[in-house]
């Protein structure tokens, strides 16, 4: 449902309203075209995107001889899939897992501390997110992972379950992997549930230089940032208007 509100097909539905209404109101058709090729171009350009998704990262990255000492496990929360990968045999990790699991070795490696993977079946009938997270960390990081929550669908339910498998094995502290703009979601989720969880974020974003001519050349690739960043702010939404109801 939340693709109702994600670029470019929220650009689309406006100039779509504008086409429903012309006749009888031109003036909010013409209006609601201009709003449609505006946010998309807007969307559209590094500059943008990079403040959108800038606004949601913390500023500072984990200092592991400093920050981590209270930390017993790494918890590394899923991202996206690559369903169609026929050279691996099937359904993969995505680019933004891919980039949260090689942190998650970077730290692994660094500190001798054991991971837990977590994220459920990206669909109906799939293997469970974890389950490649395990298989790229393992065979292509050559990084053992200790644990998998293999069930959840959605940041809380990562947090929530995620907090049951490592309460079994008696840890109560990790090192949270995810994405710089998705770490104050997960953060949220993490003391929610009860879980201490000192920040690892990854993926930083750079701040986009308005003296660049490449900060205001529209691509595909700020589209779709634009688009994590939008998504991310709806879920910040959804999640403090649902905070008080239970799971």
């Amino acid at each position: 449902m939340d693709a109702l509100f994600m670029p470019p097909l929220v650009c689309f539905l406006l100039a779509a309203a504008g086409v429903l209404v012309r006749r009888a109101r031109p003036r909010l058709a013409h209006g609601l075209w201009s709003a449609a090729a505006l946010s998309l171009l807007a969307l559209s350009l590094p500059l943008v995107s990079g403040h959108l998704l800038r606004a949601l990262q913390p500023e500072r990255a984990l200092d592991l001889s400093r920050d981590a000492q209270a930390a017993r496990a790494i918890l590394v929360l899923a991202g996206d899939t690559q369903l169609e990968a026929p050279e691996y045999g099937g359904a993969t990790c995505g680019p933004l897992t891919l980039e949260r699991l090689r942190y998650a070795a970077y730290l692994a490696r660094a500190s001798g501390l054991p991971i837990c993977v977590s994220g459920g079946p990206p669909r109906s009938g799939e293997t469970s997110h974890a389950a490649m997270m395990k298989a790229v960390l393992e065979r292509e990081f050559q990084v053992a992972v200790a644990w998998q929550e293999p069930w959840s669908d959605t940041t809380r339910e990562n947090l929530r379950l995620s907090k049951v498998v490592l309460a079994e094995q008696g840890i109560d502290t990790v090192l949270l992997v995810t994405h710089a703009w998705h770490m104050p979601r997960a953060l949220a989720e993490s003391e929610r549930h009860a879980l201490a969880a000192i920040p690892a974020p990854t993926g930083f974003r750079a701040r986009p230089a308005l003296a660049e001519a490449s900060s205001w050349i529209p691509s595909a690739k700020a589209l779709r940032e634009s688009a994590w960043a939008l998504h991310e702010w709806l879920g910040r939404a959804w999640y403090a208007l649902t905070s008080s109801v239970g799971d």
